[in-house]
């Protein structure tokens, strides 16, 4: 998995002071996508263990609130398994920290995913220029939805995160 950037004090990515880390690789490419240049897959650098230490360090603050997983696409199929184990990492290690995931897939093509459970919030959807609303809150477009994962994992509807 290649990678961006990893930000602290982050506070337009999810509740709280957090650290995020932009992954690269989209498919979707997004008419209007606030950041095309994590669309490459190669692009950036690789996620190697100094970059998986330094994630970890600034996560060990203990102002910070969780991680947010952005991108680029977290979930594309090349970050799946790279950014579902790092959420599971983080669970073990920081049970009181919230992980945060944007992806441009639909809850309903992978709430299957193993690790998937790991994730309490998930801003699922593409971006779609012609549905953008800057009222809302964590997204961009109004077909893209803020879902509280855990609360949506125990039942047979999807539950919104407000």
């Amino acid at each position: 998995m290649n990678y961006h950037d990893i930000t602290t004090d982050d506070m337009l990515n999810g509740d709280g002071l957090r650290v995020v880390l932009w992954v690269s690789g989209c498919t979707h490419r997004c008419e209007g996508c606030q950041n095309p240049i994590t669309w490459d897959i190669a692009g950036g650098l690789p996620f190697d263990e100094s970059a998986e230490n330094e994630l970890f360090d600034k996560l060990n603050q203990p102002h910070i609130a969780g991680i947010t997983f952005s991108g680029g696409d977290p979930l594309h199929p090349m970050n799946r398994d790279e950014v579902l184990r790092l959420a599971k990492k983080v669970r073990n290690l920081y049970p009181n920290k919230t992980i945060w995931l944007y992806t441009g897939f639909l809850w309903e093509d992978i709430c299957t995913l193993d690790g998937i459970e790991c994730i309490d919030v998930l801003a699922d959807g593409r971006f779609e220029k012609d549905k953008l609303d800057n009222n809302l809150h964590w997204v961009g477009s109004s077909n893209q939805r803020v879902i509280d994962v855990k609360e949506t994992l125990k039942g047979t509807k999807i539950v919104l995160h407000y």
